[in-house]
């Protein structure tokens, strides 16, 4: 007997894929390519997308055809109950809002990511402020929505979102555990730092071009797919697109070639994950990446726990070399592993070193909490940001440019999103460990540039599980253990104390 309710809802699903797959593309489209005076029309095309994907989503027949196809579970297989699961989550979602809702949300984005650009540049909050207070709004209605239907509190809805199940009565003793040890453990490795000789300054300028030339080649040495992929420059590094095209972003300096090269290699990972997706389930929710926790691991798992370890610099490092004519004491492997694991505070968290990265993070997911829930006004951001940035690191922002203007986030509408950075970075230390534990010569394939071991294993353990399992029954299953933040500590106790 087949479950004619759920094969109804696979085809459903399997349209929705395609609205979402255009969505993604334009996007991509917006922050790489698009003209600035195309803003508005983009605006319109994005919003009329999302209104439809909401209505396929909320048809009348949808609530039948889930309660029907719940009704006939036996028929269906493991990967099968897993989809249906996970289009009832993203049917509670799209239900709890309206179409309205939807169009004016998404349009108060793509006009304030616009607007945003300008102002970070000018380093003007005033000039945003308006389009990101619509911007809140909408999301603060759409949460309270969402929050109702789900059970859960409005800011619990947002997380929802990117990460299932999340919730911040889970996350709250984490990141608070990680607070309490961070300043200490950053006081340690800053004078075991400063007990060792200074590295030597690499000298630019160094060309754009090189620079592409060798993210391209890293790219490939890790493993991603150019046939169904590209890489351009954005105003804030991504991975978009679909699993066929990806698309990677990131931007150069003249200044300074490593915020490129390991913006890249930590993009990579995102893409490898998409790219290594069950095609089977290519446009189910099933098929999708589990969460936004675990796509950060992906990153981080290749950028921090592969590609800043000492064996993968060791290979780089004569690669460097040869891209940017480099020669002397400043371009030898040693030296080079000492400047991209060198700990310095710093305002800007893309370019921020491993120890104070979770700073930056832990103080933007307790901003937006106090902002969601009221208890912050959004005008007062700059200097309650200024405020926190200071306790956390100690440093106070000059301007908003290097403050509350610097990521691209909120003002996109993407609230509840930046706990699954530091969440990631747990998820990637454990799993880092196990993929060493199932290889011993791990390490050592790194040290020649060989990733065939490691994304195999991550594409068995990880891209190839989908949605299928739940973040935790996938670390549990991948791991032997749910997520272990000591795991965590002891990576970074043995990187920046060990040497």
């Amino acid at each position: 007997m087949t479950n004619a309710p759920y094969g109804e809802l696979e085809r459903h699903f399997a349209r929705l894929s395609q609205v979402w797959d255009v969505i993604a593309m334009l996007h991509w489209d917006m922050a790489a390519m698009m003209p600035q005076g195309g803003a508005e029309a983009r605006g319109e095309q994005l919003a009329t997308l999302k209104v439809l994907a909401h209505e396929i989503l909320t048809a009348a027949a949808m609530a039948d055809l889930l309660a029907a196809a719940e009704g006939q579970m036996v028929d269906l297989d493991d990967w099968q109950r897993a989809n249906l699961r996970e289009m009832r989550r993203i049917w509670t979602h799209a239900t709890a809002v309206t179409p309205e809702l939807v169009a004016a949300l998404s349009k108060a984005s793509a006009a304030c990511e616009m607007q945003w650009r300008r102002a970070k540049d000018e380093s003007d909050f005033a000039a945003v402020l308006g389009p990101a207070k619509a911007v809140l709004e909408l999301v603060r209605e759409a949460a309270q929505a969402k929050g109702e239907a789900l059970g859960c509190a409005p800011y619990d809805a947002l997380l929802d979102e990117h990460e299932p199940g999340a919730r911040a009565a889970e996350i709250d003793p984490v990141f608070n555990d990680l607070a309490e040890f961070l300043p200490g453990f950053l006081g340690e490795v800053l004078d075991h730092q400063a007990s060792l000789p200074a590295p030597v300054p690499l000298e630019g300028p160094f060309d754009e071009d090189a620079q592409r030339r060798l993210c391209v080649e890293l790219m490939k040495v890790v493993g991603f797919d150019f046939d169904h992929g590209r890489l351009d420059i954005s105003h804030h590094p991504f991975c978009g697109g679909v699993a066929e095209d990806v698309r990677i972003t990131t931007r150069y300096t003249t200044d300074d070639f490593m915020p490129a090269v390991m913006g890249v290699l930590h993009e990579t990972g995102h893409a490898l994950y998409e790219q290594g997706l069950p095609k089977t389930w290519r446009h189910q929710p099933v098929g999708q990446a589990r969460g936004m926790a675990l796509h950060e691991s992906q990153s981080l798992l290749v950028e921090m726990q592969a590609c800043r370890s000492r064996e993968f610099i060791t290979f780089m490092a004569p690669l460097l070399r040869r891209a940017f004519g480099g020669g002397g004491e400043a371009w030898e492997a040693e030296n080079l592993y000492r400047l991209y694991t060198r700990v310095e505070p710093g305002m800007i968290r893309v370019d921020a070193d491993e120890v104070t990265y979770p700073c930056h993070v832990i103080m933007r997911y307790r901003l937006e909490q106090a902002i969601i829930a009221g208890d912050l006004a959004f005008e007062d951001l700059p200097g309650a940001w200024n405020d926190a940035l200071e306790g956390f690191l100690g440093l106070r922002p000059a301007n908003d440019g290097e403050g509350c203007l610097q990521d691209i986030h909120w003002y996109d509408g993407a609230w509840g999103y930046f706990p699954t950075y530091s969440l990631g970075a747990m998820a990637a230390a454990q799993l880092f460990d196990a993929a060493r534990r199932a290889d011993a010569d791990t390490m050592a394939r790194l040290g020649k540039g060989d990733f065939t071991t490691v994304i195999a294993w991550l594409r068995d353990n990880v891209h190839a599980q989908g949605s299928r399992p739940t973040t935790l029954e996938l670390l549990l299953a991948a791991t032997g253990k749910p997520l272990d933040p000591g795991l965590y500590r002891k990576h970074l106790r043995d990187r920046y104390l060990g040497s």
